[in-house]
């Protein structure tokens, strides 16, 4: 039990770190997560962040940033719960209940400014609103995130054989049921070898090898991990064998841990289509009361999982 709690826990740490680091301008993006024959989760995504000159001069910038995801929980039939929650047998509250799709939407305010030894600082704050909308917008469907990082920023240092490297430093706060504390930002990137560049730190650990010398095209190892997190406006109290008996139901949350590969094809330098295949090494989908204590577990069980999309980076 509490090799399970700080497993999640260190999952949860990387996870909700991941939003200050994206150098995405826009993206598109589809997940699929099939658990089984019947029993599934879609999820669509989409970001736009634009970036306003304060100074040229000193790159100077003013962020605005948005980020749409809808889920789509497919579970079949009433006697198809039993597999897709393990051997435990749906009581009518679960059954009732069940949350079949959740939204995210995300909105946020940016400051990001260069010193000196090229290194580049940033600020960013914003509402997420993340619920089922049963009922429409509630104030326990609002989240607030803030983040404070540092970025030393070497990709295009070439000269007399450097190998480029990114380092990303910070700190970051939400205040999701159970998060009480400021959470660690930690990213670094380093081209090591003629085609051949590593990441080490979250959301993702990879090594990618570009497979010609104009980079359009890229195989990638990794590690990643993913969640999924949203308000459960109709609370109820699930009462069978996973669930913890009195506790509320109050969200519902996922945290799945992956390792996979992945391809990458570059139009340009900076717009590039991307596809991942990865199976679950570690998954938790649950529902969860305001103190983020899990009041019942919907699946444990390992999955493979598929994700496409194109994306446009600076």
């Amino acid at each position: 039990m509490k090799r399970n709690i700080l497993l999640t826990a260190f999952l949860l740490l990387f996870v909700l770190g991941m939003s200050a680091q994206t150098t995405d301008l826009a993206r598109i993006e589809y997940l699929y997560l099939p658990f089984s024959k019947d029993n599934s989760i879609s999820r669509y995504r989409a970001l736009v962040q634009a970036p306003i000159p304060i100074n040229k001069e000193k790159k100077n910038y003013l962020v605005v940033g948005f980020e749409y995801r809808y889920v789509d929980i497919n579970i079949g039939e009433a006697e198809d719960l039993s597999a897709f929650m393990g051997s435990v047998p749906p009581n009518e509250a679960i059954q009732n209940n069940l949350v079949t799709s959740v939204q995210q939407i995300d909105a946020y305010l940016g400051y990001t400014w260069t010193e000196k030894n090229d290194w580049r600082f940033g600020l960013k704050f914003g509402p997420k609103f993340q619920s089922d909308f049963n009922d429409g917008l509630q104030t326990d469907d609002i989240i607030y995130e803030g983040a404070v990082y540092a970025i030393k920023d070497k990709k295009n240092d070439t000269l007399d054989g450097n190998k480029p490297y990114r380092l990303v430093l910070g700190l970051t706060y939400s205040t999701t049921p159970g998060r009480k504390f400021p959470l660690p930002i930690l990213n670094y990137y380093k081209e090591f070898h003629a085609n051949w560049t590593y990441t080490l730190g979250v959301p993702k650990t990879n090594v990618r090898h570009y497979l010609n010398d104009n980079h359009k095209d890229a195989i990638q190892a990794f590690a990643t991990l993913d969640n999924i997190y949203a308000n459960i406006q109709q609370n109820f109290i699930p009462s069978v064998d996973q669930g913890e008996d009195g506790k509320v139901a109050e969200s519902i949350q996922m945290t799945t841990g992956l390792l996979g590969i992945g391809y990458e094809h570059f139009f340009t330098k900076h717009l590039l289509f991307y596809g991942y295949a990865a199976h679950s090494v570690y998954n938790n989908f649950r529902l969860e009361d305001g103190d983020g204590n899990t009041t019942y577990k919907i699946n444990t069980e390992n999955s493979p999982y598929f994700r496409a999309g194109l994306k446009f980076k600076y």
